[in-house]
């Protein structure tokens, strides 16, 4: 094998495919162009002959690899089982070792979003901006990205570092998952998380030697900065019940930690949920109430993360029925919404195109309400949807509907 780092795919991973094309009508890019480079057979057949040595690890490579959204639906729909994350994940590691160009991706994805002090002058910068109107000049890509950020405080007491008394009585205690922009751009997520977990029965504690759990690291092909921070997570969440993460990429993160941190991080994946899987298993087991159903239709977004990788289908339906609404099923496919990271940046047109395609879904469903558990989708489908559209996480409208109840009065979080 022609490869360079210990990242790279292997061959018994790359064998695996028997070039079915299956995957074909899964895969979002395949689908926009009829290029076979840019279906996940095409990728693997690319990935196979780099491997062999018939194809260098040149610009051209990094191409095929960069159109990749990641999705991971091609797994899904795979006979074989091939972990085409993983080996996209490995491919794209060795671009970065060959081209010092990578390194710019590289500080974004495994350096400057895992330092908190930046994301907070960031924040405060992205604040400013909304505040007069300055998002009007900036690049077009750019100024998508500043249309789908929820409206953000000058300040805010941060969760980081704090902990959580349950309401009632204890059953265990629950390490959350701040994230890298969860906490200072989502925190009506993390608030709304708290409260449904302390109603739970859960302490909540949100450890301050946490990090970023190092999806985008990952995916851009930072490996060795996805290793350190996936590190410094299994050291931070080493004493908790359950490791409980509010967006679907990270969930979905941390329960891959066994290839990142070994028997350690594989300790951590098993303890590792998303918080839509708690909150529905504790509407089914009767320890949250389902409310009286209002008839008020949500759209639902399924984060290709949840649905894709977690397989995590029926939770946000349970819990937005839960909550009194009537789920509304926008794209039976559950195609991406084109967000997926920096993505939307380094490949603005196609994900431009694919998120009027989830926004056209999202008109034609009547709903002016969309549920979408992860904040990158959530910010694409916002930049994407008109201001009449509200676009929030399914627990988040659980823990409202909750909190509006006379007898159910909001918890202080």
């Amino acid at each position: 094998m022609n490869w360079a780092t210990p990242w790279a795919p292997t061959s018994v991973e790359l064998s695996r495919c028997v070039e079915c094309g299956l995957c074909l009508p899964h895969c979002p890019t395949f689908r926009l162009t009829g290029d076979e480079t840019a279906s996940p057979r095409g990728r693997l057949n690319a990935m196979k002959a780099a491997a062999d040595g018939l194809f260098p690890v040149d610009g051209v490579f990094a191409e095929i690899m960069s159109m990749c959204l990641q999705c991971r639906a091609c797994e899904a729909a795979c006979p074989s089982m091939v972990p085409f994350g993983r080996v996209m994940e490995g491919a794209r590691a060795e671009i970065v070792a060959a081209d010092p160009k990578g390194r710019f991706r590289r500080l974004v994805a495994g350096r400057w979003l895992a330092w908190r002090p930046l994301v907070r002058a960031g924040t405060l910068g992205a604040a400013l901006l909304q505040r007069v109107g300055a998002q009007h000049w900036l690049p077009g890509r750019l100024r998508r990205g500043m249309a789908g950020i929820r409206r953000l405080p000058w300040r805010r007491a941060s969760t980081i570092g704090r902990t959580y008394e349950p309401t009632g009585d204890e059953i265990g205690v629950a390490g959350l998952l701040a994230g890298c922009v969860m906490d200072p751009w989502f925190a009506a997520v993390h608030e709304a998380s708290i409260d449904l977990l302390r109603r739970c029965g859960y302490r909540v504690v949100v450890p301050g030697n946490q990090t970023c759990c190092g999806a985008l690291a990952a995916h851009e092909g930072a490996a060795d900065d996805a290793r350190r921070l996936a590190a410094r997570n299994v050291d931070a969440f080493a004493d908790f019940d359950v490791v409980v993460a509010d967006a679907a990429g990270c969930s979905a993160h941390l329960k891959g930690y066994a290839h990142w941190a070994g028997e350690d991080g594989a300790r951590l994946a098993a303890r590792s949920r998303d918080i839509t899987e708690i909150v529905a298993a504790a509407i089914d087991d009767g320890h949250l109430p389902r409310l009286d159903p209002t008839g008020v239709p949500v759209a639902v977004q399924d984060p290709c993360h949840l649905r894709h990788v977690q397989r995590l289908h029926h939770p946000p339906r349970l819990i937005l029925e839960a909550a009194g609404y009537r789920p509304v099923e926008i794209d039976p496919d559950g195609l991406c919404c084109g967000a997926a990271g920096l993505y939307s940046l380094l490949h603005p047109e196609t994900a431009h195109e694919l998120g009027i395609r989830k926004a056209h879904q999202v008109g034609e469903s009547g709903a002016l309400i969309v549920a979408s558990a992860n904040p990158g989708c959530e910010m694409q489908l916002r930049a994407h949807l008109g201001p009449e559209f509200r676009i929030a996480h399914p627990v988040e409208l659980y823990a409202e509907a909750l909190a509006a109840m006379p007898s159910s009065p909001k918890e202080d979080v």
